[in-house]
């Protein structure tokens, strides 16, 4: 194996449970959020004469792309879907909190034709090629396309509470909101997939199906209402030769059979601050099947340990999940205001250096 792989090399050995020269690193659903960007920018200007930019670019072994929205114009904080957004400050900077459901009133079937559907027809997809090929140019990366979050579209237009209330009472109603959902995604991916030629390595898909304690909704209710789209899902994209990485945070040990019945190739987040949670079971029990990114907390060792916890965290991560392969370093979520940006450095140059196991 050469000292040096590239970025896609790393990534595509890790997702076939491949030894790799080191453990690929990842921002999957994650980032600097604001005020915590701006902090490392003013640390790592101090410390090494970097922007954050510049001291990303040969670490990060995953990049982005996406097609080009050419729709109807959107209402400022609207989104394809309908729902509108407003923020909300949480001192040090602000996040975007919904504000209008636009299924909220939705009592029938009939109810979701006066809704507006999104179109795949929105987006332009003929640019992706020539982003694929810019950002391969700039440093050979794996390329990911997103976001196919089934469950989540679904409650931002309906509400949270309202669309678990469906699970037990109208059922009818969910299954039509996730057959259009699904539907879109579908068209949507597929032509992604067209348009990138065999060159998108990783398709993200979604959904927050655990809180801290354990499963939001039972095992069966998210067999039987949930699973299938998503599996529907999944086997259109892996038809175009690429994986599907999948996210969600909280306790999801319970489903984690289910999510490989789906048809899910690497598990995303890994919140393992949460109940029953444990990367040891995970590796062991479905390493075999799975491959996982994420796993370094947001919730406790980044904002509020030592850089020696960070250091200590990444290398136990390492030996644990990297073990034949099968891993890819990041945070957990995106990294929140406060984190120490020593503790990031710290993430990042523990997990360069670290063995593989």
């Amino acid at each position: 194996m050469p000292d040096e792989l590239s970025g896609s090399e790393r990534v595509r050995l890790a997702l076939s449970h491949q030894t790799t020269d080191r453990v690929p690193i990842a921002l999957v659903c994650s980032g600097l959020n604001p005020p915590v960007h701006m902090a490392l920018e003013a640390y790592l200007g101090e410390t090494r004469g970097q922007s954050v930019a510049e001291y990303l670019f040969p670490l990060i072994d995953i990049v982005s792309v996406g097609p080009d929205y050419v729709g109807p114009p959107l209402a400022p904080g609207s989104d394809i879907w309908g729902v509108k957004r407003a923020p909300m400050s949480y001192g040090a900077g602000s996040y975007d909190e919904i504000r209008y459901y636009p299924l909220a009133d939705a009592q029938t079937v009939a109810d979701l034709d006066r809704h507006t559907w999104p179109s795949p027809d929105w987006f332009d997809y003929t640019t992706l090629a020539g982003k694929i090929r810019s950002a391969r140019a700039e440093r050979d990366r794996a390329v990911l396309v997103s976001n196919g979050n089934i469950f989540e579209s679904s409650y931002y237009m309906r509400g949270f509470e309202a669309i678990l209330v469906d699970f037990v009472i109208n059922p009818q109603l969910v299954h039509a909101i996730f057959r259009r959902v699904t539907d879109f995604y579908k068209e949507y991916f597929s032509r992604i997939l067209t348009a990138g030629a065999g060159e998108v390595d990783l398709v993200f898909t979604a959904d927050d199906i655990g809180g801290q304690r354990g499963l939001l909704m039972s095992l069966g209710m998210w067999e039987q209402l949930l699973k299938p789209y998503h599996a529907e899902l999944n086997g259109l994209i892996h038809e175009f030769g690429a994986k599907v990485i999948y996210h969600s945070d909280g306790s999801v040990t319970e489903a984690v059979p289910g999510l490989i019945d789906m048809g899910i190739d690497c598990l995303q987040a890994l919140q393992f601050s949460a109940d029953n949670m444990d990367p040891v079971f995970l590796k062991r029990s479905y390493g075999e099947w799975l491959c996982f990114e994420g796993g370094i907390s947001v919730q406790t060792t980044l904002p509020f340990g030592t850089v020696e916890e960070v250091e200590d965290e990444v290398r136990e991560r390492v030996r644990v999940l990297a073990k034949n392969g099968g891993y890819i370093l990041g945070p957990s979520h995106a990294i929140q205001a406060g984190t120490p940006p020593a503790n990031i450095v710290a993430m990042f140059e523990t997990a360069r250096m670290c063995p593989l196991p």
